[in-house]
Formats: C-alpha cells, structure tokens, sequence
C-alpha cells in the first residue's frame, strides 16, 4: 500500500494483486517484468529450498530473465556466499535454467511435474498457477483513507519520532473498517486471482556455501543479447525486485503525494543491495505511522519505546531496508513468517522462516508494526480461497 490518501483507489483498479501489488507505472506497464510474490522454504526432508516468484503477467516474456538470489552466511545480515538462479524463456515458452554454474536445464517446464536438471540437483516449472496471497485490499483502503482524513484534518499531531497521536474516534473507525469489506464481512479480494508462477525446488548444497542462513531476494532483469552457449547469461539491466512482502509497498511514501511514491519505488526497484541502506530513514518514517494505529507509542516490534526521537525505529528499518527473505536451512519446520528475523532479535523459533504459500503473512507483519506481536489478521482474511502445499511441487493450486 504506498499511499494513505486519495491517490490509492485510483492505484487499485490499475494493479492490486498478490503482495507487491500497487508497483511503479513502469513495471505496471510491463507485467510479465513484474514480480508479485516471492516465496521461499526448506523441503520436509531437509535437502532441498524451494523457492516460487509469481508473475502478474499471464506469461513469462523473451525479453526478461528471472532470478533468485540466494546469499548464504552463519547469521543474520551477514552473507559471504552468493548463487544466482536464472531462468529465460523463448517465443515458444521453452526454459534454459541455471544453478550458479553448478547445474542446469533446457526445455519444457509447465508439466504439472516441471523438468529436472542435466545433473538432477534442481527440478523446475513455470506456468499458471492460483495466487495464494490473500488480502481485504478494500477493508485496508478504507482503514487508511480514514486515517489519511484525519491527518488531513489536523486530528493527528506528530510527535519528534514521528509518531502520530490519532483522535479517539480514529482510532475506533481503523480496526473496525480493516476488518470489514463494504460494509460486510471481509472477503479476500484476490480470490480466484491466477498468476504465472516459476517455481524451482533445488539441492541445499547448491545454495549454503556460506553458511546455514539462507537469504532469498528476487529480481527481473532485461535480458541481454549474448552468445550462445557461453552459460549463465550476466545480469541484466533491472526492472523489478522483491524480498519481503509488503516493506516496498506498505513503507515508501505511505503518505507521499503519488509522483514521488512513484520516484521511491522505482529507485527501491532499481537499487542493487549496496544502496539499500538508503532507504531506512524512509522506512523508518512510515513505521512511525503504522505504530501510531492502536494508539500506543514505542510498542512496535523492535521500536525504543523510550527514544521519542526519530531513532525509535530505526533497528527494524534498517533490518527491513535488508529486503531479503531469511531461511534458516538447517530447519524442516516452516510454520512461521519471519521466524529467522524474530530469532535473530528474541527468543529463537525452531522454524525455517523463510515464506510458504500456506501463511498469513499480512497478519503477521501488520501485527508487528502496529502492537509488537504477531497474532492479529488486521484485514479479517486468514487463508487463501485454494487450497496449496509445501511438500507436493509444484505446491500451487491449479488455476
């Protein structure tokens, strides 16, 4: 959600699916480039991550190739280890896939089963699948609308951090609209919503060279013309990225008028891992606000609920700017949405993190911006309309 104002009915109707839904009029204009969803888990025997990027575009285009960047290290935000999987697709829809220089494929991949690799340690499908994202996307308009009115009207004044002291009124009309859709009951508003997902299932051992944590971020690039036959392509141009769901959405411009929501986002789509630091302060802004929802100052997951100044929130941006998906692949257990970060910073969660397609994730990252746990479905909605798996690939429902 980048903006809290009027400007984001009008974004809706042009793009509002999966998790980075509401994206840059050039990747919208561009939706076989643009990535709506990332996904990312240990395999249940231990031996394998399995990794999916949905397209919102209905097919997957000549003139882009897909990565998964897998960086590799002992902890938290610090990897020494990179592998870059890439997958392009000719006129014909035929695949040429590679694991780093280690392993590779060529072929037809939309089987229901996919194509398995020259030396079998990665298997990989891509075709129309359901979105499993889900979302009241009208129930969480109106909660922000309401709230961007009282902005406007003077009925939210900031505090030196940022946070915004809501009217009483406000503060009863957000929770109460969020969980509604027109009025009635929530509905997911994605329901039925068919993507086209590449979905890659690959061997531990191709990925982990620097450690057990496992840091998944994906990118679309425009491809370049290279000569046959001399292996995996470089990277290309970018167009689109995506770690995870909801930080370059919900926390650029939140409030920003829509041409310089629009500058943020492009910038943040473009940004290769060295400049994203740049962009904390930014986040950090915009946790401000979603602190501010339930009335209570500094009880924002990793907030400083006793610095009132703009560094309350400045540990959970700069762990966010790091826009990376974190799997802990020494784990079987995938239960829990963001459980390596929660681990990196509290109690540890014996749980591989990452995201699968069964999870909550709205409920999860709302909850913790706005009162520090992880418990509450903000928006009403708590599972997909179909049903998906995290052991039988190519683990999306059929379309």
């Amino acid at each position: 959600m980048k903006r809290l104002v009027l400007c984001l009915l009008a974004a809706l109707a042009l793009n509002a699916r999966a998790a980075d839904h509401l994206d840059t009029p050039t990747v919208i204009a561009d939706p076989a480039a643009d990535i709506g969803d990332l996904l990312a888990w240990t395999s249940a025997d231990g031996k394998r991550l399995n990794l999916v990027m949905d397209i919102v575009g209905k097919r997957f285009s000549d003139q882009v190739q897909y990565v998964f960047h897998v960086d590799s290290g002992a902890r938290v935000g610090a990897t020494g280890a990179s592998t870059r999987l890439v997958c392009q697709f000719d006129t014909a829809g035929l695949a040429e896939c590679w694991a780093g220089s280690r392993d590779r494929l060529k072929g037809d991949v939309g089987r229901p089963k996919g194509r398995v690799s020259r030396d079998g340690r990665m298997r990989v499908f891509a075709g129309l699948r359901d979105d499993p994202y889900f979302n009241n996307v009208r129930g969480t308009r109106s909660a922000l609308n309401a709230a961007g009115d009282a902005i406007r009207a003077g009925q939210a004044p900031q505090d030196a951090s940022g946070f915004r002291r809501f009217d009483a009124e406000t503060l009863k009309r957000i929770p109460m609209l969020w969980q509604q859709t027109q009025g009635g009951p929530a509905r997911n508003f994605l329901a039925g919503w068919t993507t086209s997902a590449l979905v890659v299932s690959v061997d531990l051992e191709l990925v982990n060279a620097g450690g057990p944590l496992l840091a998944v971020w994906g990118r679309t690039e425009r491809r370049q013309a290279v000569p046959a036959d001399q292996g995996m392509p470089p990277p290309g141009p970018p167009i689109d990225r995506m770690g995870r769901a909801l930080t370059g959405n919900a926390l650029l411009a939140t409030v920003g008028e829509d041409d310089i929501a629009n500058l943020l986002k492009e910038a943040y789509n473009r940004a290769d891992p060295a400049g994203w630091p740049g962009f904390a302060t930014e986040i950090a802004r915009n946790l401000a606000l979603y602190d501010s929802f339930d009335g209570v100052a500094g009880n924002q997951w990793l907030a400083d609920a006793a610095d009132a100044s703009p560094k309350r929130y400045q540990r959970l941006a700069e762990l966010l700017a790091d826009d990376r998906l974190w799997v802990d692949s020494r784990q079987t257990r995938c239960l829990h949405y963001l459980a390596v970060e929660r681990s990196a910073f509290g109690p540890p969660l014996a749980d591989c993190g990452g995201r699968t397609p069964l999870q909550n994730v709205n409920a999860v990252f709302r909850s913790l911006l706005i009162r520090g746990t992880p418990d509450v479905a903000d928006d009403g909605v708590t599972q997909d309309d179909r049903e998906h798996s995290t052991v039988d690939f190519p683990f999306l429902s059929p379309p």
